[in-house]
């Protein structure tokens, strides 16, 4: 009996000795909700306190992948610590210019190196920011210590068998490491005197999780996990599957799901920035809109009639923020309206917008293409910077706006704007003397015509913006003159080419050339006690250069066919 049993033991001993790496491969995961609302706290098994991450392994402050040669200066390596400022001098940009640990981690510190090409010599700057992950499928954190490096499982004896049996012998068990700080409210030092603020493209933090901007990810269909960027303005449009008998269940259908989560005023902070709604308008059956008075009653999703009232079809979000990254008002508009029995699926529309506090937006003309009697955007470029475009209503593209008095010395300064389509000619006379010199008259007839500051590039979209230098058209300066010693300017002629771009159900304007064209004309001296009347004019005309649609079909399909050798074998 004794000889049997030796056996049977083994057996055990070794089938555990097999499962023992797989078993502790398997660290614990906590499932994840996607619901609106304050964060619940982490639980452990058994009711243990939540615990919070080790340190990170990796200091991304000393790592430098960059640095491969041994006591010497890697040429464009601005973490390599054996470069000096002589070797900077000599850099043109960095190979590395941010440097993180793991991609896959939720939040981590990031080492940014850049180059200071202003000082002199130039310098290397380095920067340690808090680097945020919006994917939905990042580490919250490494709760599992023994994953962070290759360790040989410790080898079962007869002395520890039961021990390792004990430990990890259960169906799940835990990988937490006693060494963890339990006191997860504690700040650590480094943080309590940094100063944070949200930069550009950096995931709007709420209370919970993320300010959401649902969006079609692979498929038409909504997806609440797509997080809204601070200063990237959105504008999406996705499906949502509906049932009027669980309308009231679905969360994305009321309007609490958009604004009970309160926004951080900066990321990390206590400071918290409620959604108020700015207004509310109700869309029927027949696609009519209703704005309601009583925009700060919510209101919910009922049933009635086999209808389901009070479904959100679109919200708009703007964001006020200061000039220091910090969000100091939020508000929501929303779309309300009703769904009958026979709807499967919806459409939705979101929108996020954000505007610095004490400015003014700048108008759009269209989205994208502009549209007929609005103003033409234009503006001007600094060296190494965007487009600075005028942030009042009226286009800083402006043309001589005529008076009754018809006198040019008195219009001065009346301008009316261009608008996008509509084709204008305005004009006034101007009485020249013996008096008048021909140096001061040009320039005085070139600031009536052109006006104080007459702009560079011209939008091609109606909702181009500022930083995309690429979606502004230069405008082109033409003079047609004769050969005499006094020429003055006395026609300004713009000429705005624009095409249909897109598809031709719904085809969108865009601006493709600008060309202004200033006629001078000759003038001679005037005899002693004579005047002369010039007329002096300024135009406006917009040109279709769309090309015509055809309609284009394939080629018929011809047929390959290879007979055998022998097909008409005997008759040839």
């Amino acid at each position: 009996m004794a000889a049997a049993a030796a056996p049977l033991r083994a057996g055990v001993f070794l089938l555990f000795f097999l499962l023992l790496p797989l078993r502790a491969a398997e660290p614990s995961v906590e499932p994840a909700t996607s619901a609106p609302g304050p964060a619940a706290s982490p639980e452990t098994r058994g009711g243990a306190r939540p615990r919070s991450g080790p340190a990170p392994v990796t200091d991304v402050a000393k790592l430098c992948v960059c640095d491969l040669l041994v006591a010497q200066c890697d040429v464009n390596c601005c973490c390599d610590p054996d470069c000096s400022a002589a070797d900077f001098s000599l850099f043109t940009t960095c190979s590395v210019p941010v440097v993180t640990g793991d991609s896959r981690l939720c939040s981590q510190k990031a080492a940014v190196y850049s180059l200071d090409v202003e000082a002199n010599p130039p310098e290397m700057i380095f920067k340690l920011i808090d680097q945020v992950n919006p994917s939905i499928f990042c580490i919250h954190a490494t709760n599992y210590k023994q994953a962070l490096s290759f360790s040989s499982p410790e080898m079962p004896t007869s002395e520890n068998f039961d021990r390792l049996l004990e430990q990890f012998g259960s169906a799940a068990f835990s990988a937490e490491p006693d060494s963890w700080n339990v006191n997860t409210d504690t700040p650590n030092a480094s943080d309590a005197n940094e100063t944070y603020s949200y930069q550009y493209g950096v995931p709007i933090q709420t209370v919970d999780s993320f300010l959401r901007l649902p969006s079609p990810v692979v498929s038409s269909w909504c997806s609440d996990a797509n997080p809204a960027g601070f200063l990237v303005n959105q504008a999406t449009r996705c499906t949502r599957a509906v049932s009027v008998e669980k309308c009231g269940d679905i969360q994305a259908l009321s309007m609490l799901f958009y604004i009970n989560s309160s926004i951080l005023a900066v990321p990390k902070s206590s400071q918290m920035v409620n959604i108020t709604v700015r207004s509310v308008a109700v869309q029927s059956l027949n696609r009519t809109r209703t704005l309601l008075n009583d925009s700060d009653a919510l209101r919910l999703p009922v049933i009635l009639d086999e209808l389901c009232l009070n479904t959100v079809l679109g919200v708009s979000y703007h964001i006020t923020y200061t000039d220091a990254g910090e969000i100091i008002e939020a508000a929501a508009s929303f779309v309300l309206g009703a769904i009958n029995k026979a709807a499967l699926s919806i459409q939705q529309s979101f929108e996020i917008s954000f505007t610095q506090v004490d400015t003014k937006p700048v108008p759009r003309s269209g989205n994208p293409g502009y549209v007929v009697g609005l103003p033409v955007r234009a503006g001007f470029r600094l060296q190494g910077s965007g487009i600075i475009e005028n942030a009042n209503n009226y286009s800083p593209l402006t043309i001589l706006q005529s008076t009754s008095e018809q006198d040019c010395l008195a219009a001065q300064g009346a301008r009316t704007p261009v608008l996008f389509g509509y084709n204008m000619i305005s004009g006034c006379k101007l009485r020249i003397t013996e008096a008048m010199k021909c140096q001061p008259l040009t320039q005085t007839l070139l600031d009536l015509l052109k006006g104080q500051s007459f702009p560079e590039y011209v939008a091609s979209f109606g909702n181009s913006r500022a930083q995309d230098v690429l979606d502004w058209v230069p405008i082109t300066h033409l003079h047609v003159s004769e050969q005499s010693s006094c020429q003055i300017p006395v026609s300004l002629e713009i000429e705005v080419k624009w095409t249909k771009y897109g598809s031709l159900v719904n085809p969108q304007a865009r601006i493709v050339n600008v060309t202004a064209t200033i006629t001078t004309t000759t003038v001679k001296q005037l005899p002693s006690g004579r005047e002369r009347t010039i007329p002096v004019t300024s135009s406006i005309v917009f040109t279709d250069i769309s090309s015509p649609a055809e309609p284009g079909y394939k080629a018929w399909p011809t047929i390959n066919a290879k007979l055998p050798f022998d097909f008409f074998f005997p008759f040839v």
